[in-house]
C-alpha cells in the first residue's frame, strides 16, 4: 500500500476523533482541538470559564494571570479506545509566575501518536520498513492582570504534523508539515457584582472567559495549492461558585464554541484565517450561525478543608447540533489534591445516545498528575483570586 493511501487512513481516524462534518473535517492538524485534560474533561470538557490551572493554556490562557506559584502537570490518554489500535495522547504543562515580569510565563507540549504503519514498494505488497505517524505542538505564553479583574493571556504555538517520513516513489510531498499559530485570550473576574433582580453580590464567585486560539497560515503536506486551514476557534466560556463553605464547593461552568473555518467544498478552497473570522460568522443565516455553535457544561463539587486533602467529583455533557456534528457525550470524573500534589481522571460516555456504543470516542478515559508550588487549583476550590 502506497504512502499516501496510508495518510489518508490516518487522516480519517483523525477526522473520527473530532466528526466535525461542517468544519473540524475541513481543517488540518484537528488533535490541536482535542480536550487535553482530565480536569475539564469530566465537567463536559468545558473550561474557559474556569481556566484556574495549568491546563488553561488550551482552555483560556488569561486565567493563568490570576494564579501564583508554579506548577507542571501531564496528562496521558489511551485515544479512539474503540478501534483498539497504538493510539494515545499525552499534554505536557509548566507554568511559573515572574514578579519581575509581572506576570506568569508558561509553556505546553501536545503530542498525538497515531501508531506505527508498514511500508511497501511503488509495485509490490512487500514490506520494506514501517515508519510513525505523529502530530505535535509546542506552545509558549505569557499572562498577566491589567487590574485587580481582568487579565489576558497570549499564545504562539509551533506545529509539527508527520505522517510519514519520506516519499515514495513518484509520489509528491514528504508526508510531513509545519506551521505556527497564535491565541489571544481575556477573562474577567469582577471582585464586586451585583445584578438585578439579584440581591447577593455574586462577584469572586463569578468569572467570564473569551478565547481566540490557532490563528495562523495553512497547512500544507504536497504544495500550498493543497494547503488546508487550521481549526481555528473562538470559546466564550463562564463559571460560577453555586455555594462555598468551610467543607463544600460546588462550581458549575458552560461553554460555547465555534469554529472559524470558511471553506468553498466545490472549489477546495478556504479563507485565510484573518479573513474567516470575520466571514465565518456570516456565512450563513444567522440562525443557521448558532447552530453549529457547539455547548459544554459541567459541575464539579469539591468537599475537603482548603489546605488540607480535598477530593473532587465531576460530571458534564456535550452538544453539538445533529446538522453541523451530531456529538453528544456525558462526562464524568474524580480528583484529589494533598499537599502539592493533585490527580484527576475522566471518563466519556456516548453509549446511553443511539449508536453511541459504536463511537469511537466513546469509553475514552484521561489521567493527570500534577505538582504544584504555592498553591494547586482547588486549594481556594474555584474561582482563585492569586496572591
Amino acid at each position: 500500500m502506497k504512502i499516501f493511501i496510508r495518510l489518508m487512513m490516518v487522516c480519517m481516524l483523525v477526522a473520527l476523533v473530532q466528526k466535525f462534518a461542517f468544519a473540524q473535517g475541513e481543517a488540518g492538524v484537528p488533535f490541536l482541538m482535542v480536550a487535553p485534560d482530565s480536569r475539564a474533561g469530566g465537567m463536559g470538557e468545558s473550561g474557559a470559564g474556569l481556566a484556574d490551572n495549568s491546563a488553561a493554556i488550551f482552555w483560556n490562557p488569561s486565567g493563568i494571570a490570576f494564579l501564583r506559584g508554579s506548577e507542571v502537570s501531564i496528562t496521558h490518554s489511551n485515544w479512539l479506545p474503540q478501534f483498539n489500535l497504538d493510539l494515545f495522547y499525552d499534554y505536557l504543562t509548566y507554568r511559573q509566575y515572574i514578579p519581575e515580569i509581572n506576570g506568569s510565563a508558561f509553556a505546553s507540549i501536545t503530542y498525538m501518536n497515531y501508531g506505527e504503519f508498514i511500508r511497501t514498494g511503488p509495485d509490490s505488497p512487500t514490506p520494506i520498513g514501517t515508519f510513525r505517524s505523529f502530530d505535535a505542538a509546542l506552545t509558549l505564553g505569557y499572562a498577566t492582570q491589567l487590574s485587580s479583574d481582568w487579565g489576558i493571556g497570549f499564545n504562539f504555538r509551533i506545529i509539527h504534523s508527520q505522517l510519514s517520513d519520506q516519499p515514495t516513489a513518484e509520489e509528491q510531498g514528504s508526508g510531513t508539515a509545519t506551521t505556527v499559530s497564535f491565541d489571544i485570550a481575556g477573562m474577567w473576574r469582577p471582585g464586586k457584582l451585583v445584578l438585578p433582580f439579584i440581591d447577593d453580590d455574586i462577584g469572586k464567585k463569578f468569572s467570564v472567559g473569551l478565547d481566540l486560539s490557532n490563528l495562523g497560515p495553512k497547512i500544507y503536506y504536497i504544495d500550498r495549492a493543497q494547503a488546508d486551514p487550521i481549526p481555528t476557534n473562538f470559546r466564550l466560556g463562564f463559571a460560577y461558585q453555586v455555594f462555598n463553605d468551610k467543607y463544600n464547593s460546588l462550581i458549575y461552568t458552560v461553554d460555547f464554541n465555534k469554529q472559524l473555518i470558511n471553506k468553498d467544498t466545490a472549489s477546495n478552497t478556504s479563507q485565510q484565517f484573518y479573513q474567516a473570522v470575520f466571514t465565518s460568522w456570516t456565512n450563513r443565516p444567522f440562525s443557521e450561525e448558532l447552530r453549529t455553535i457547539q455547548t459544554s457544561m459541567g459541575l464539579e463539587y469539591w468537599y475537603g478543608e482548603p489546605g488540607n486533602f480535598l477530593f473532587a467529583l465531576r460530571t458534564g455533557f456535550f452538544y453539538e447540533d445533529p446538522s453541523y456534528g451530531n456529538r453528544k457525550f456525558l462526562t464524568f470524573g474524580a480528583g484529589v489534591r494533598y499537599d502539592i500534589y493533585g490527580f484527576d481522571f475522566s471518563y466519556l460516555t456516548t453509549s446511553i445516545f443511539p449508536g453511541g456504543e459504536q463511537d469511537p470516542l466513546n469509553d475514552t478515559l484521561r489521567f493527570t498528575v500534577s505538582i504544584g508550588w504555592g498553591g494547586l487549583p482547588g486549594d481556594t476550590r474555584g474561582l482563585p483570586r492569586g496572591i
